[in-house]
């Protein structure tokens, strides 16, 4: 399996994030309408995201629900067919929610700077260093702090889990 370190942030304002961001990575962004839909799954999770051009891809992945980088684990499945699919999907396993957003991807080297603006939610960084083989998990951690200093994020604003988690928080009653 495909591996890097992830974190993910709340942040107070993508567009003070957003000169930092383009900085750090000297190419235009990529801006990307995402709908993730997830389905129970006992060893990990599983999501199909959707977007706007008909295109979609299956996601498996495993990480720890920890703030701070952490080290995930993934398998990404292209489809052309993410309707039928969710369907299918749905029905065989049960959708266990939805997260909508738009997204502004910088390359920074081999680190995925995702600022995305989260349907209900609000507004979040997130930091995807991919790993080679082979390489330890901290290699990738040390890149991940480096960066989050050079856009401004402190310690205190990293989150656990997943988008899809602190949708279902806030719906509790």
């Amino acid at each position: 399996m495909a591996r890097n370190v992830e974190i993910k942030a709340r942040v107070d304002s993508l567009a003070a994030i957003e000169p930092l961001a383009a900085a750090l990575s000297g190419q235009e962004p990529v801006l990307i309408d995402q709908d993730d839909t997830f389905f129970a799954c006992a060893s990990g999770r599983l999501k199909l995201r959707a977007f706007v051009d008909g295109s979609g891809e299956l996601i498996f992945y495993r990480r720890a629900d920890e703030s701070g980088p952490k080290e995930s684990f993934y398998v990404i499945s292209p489809t052309d067919s993410p309707d039928t699919l969710r369907d299918a999907l749905a029905l065989a396993y049960g959708v266990i929610g939805r997260v909508k957003k738009h997204r502004m991807v910088f390359m920074a080297g081999r680190t995925r700077i995702h600022l995305d603006r989260v349907e209900d939610l609000g507004e979040f960084l997130e930091l995807e260093v991919v790993l080679r083989d082979h390489e330890t998990a901290e290699a990738g951690m040390e890149e991940a702090r480096t960066l989050m200093a050079g856009l401004g994020v402190a310690p205190g604003q990293l989150l656990s889990g997943a988008y899809l988690d602190l949708l279902a928080e806030r719906r509790k009653p």
